[in-house]
């Protein structure tokens, strides 16, 4: 299984940042719209993702004034990013590996779409249930 499969089925709509928003606006917009992580766009370039964690962290160490702060003090600047044709276990191993639970989709230095560990981790059950269906037909023809 693909990056891009994941993609054409889930949609490619990845919901973004501005460098200078506050982390309080930003940890609304992630409550909001339900979500795990905001993609920073500086114009169109990917200067930083920010997640949950990162939320978190700015809170408890530097407190509430974290909030009027910008996003960019406390974002990740160095961006992992998966390829439309990488595979889903390639990504779960990186993801894994890094603790990372959001990867951005890149081709050719265009965002293209994100994915999540939980995309992965559904994806990966589906193609493991349909083998074992297979299984199951081919055992039970026999």
């Amino acid at each position: 299984m693909l990056v891009s499969q994941i993609l054409r089925t889930k949609g490619d709509t990845v919901f973004t940042a501005k460098p200078q928003e506050t982390v309080g606006v930003v940890a609304d917009m992630l409550h909001t719209r339900g979500i795990g992580a905001l993609v920073v766009l500086d114009a169109e370039r990917v200067v930083g993702i920010v997640s949950e964690r990162d939320i978190v962290r700015a809170v408890a160490t530097q407190g509430p004034e974290a909030l009027t702060r910008p996003i960019s003090d406390f974002m990740t600047a160095n961006v992992l990013f998966a390829e439309p044709g990488e595979t889903v276990d390639s990504l779960l191993s990186r993801m894994t590996d890094r603790r990372i639970r959001h990867l951005p989709v890149c081709a050719k230095e265009r965002l293209v779409g994100i994915v999540s560990i939980g995309d992965l981790v559904k994806w990966k059950i589906s193609e493991v249930e349909a083998e074992a269906d297979g299984l199951k037909a081919y055992i039970a023809a026999s």
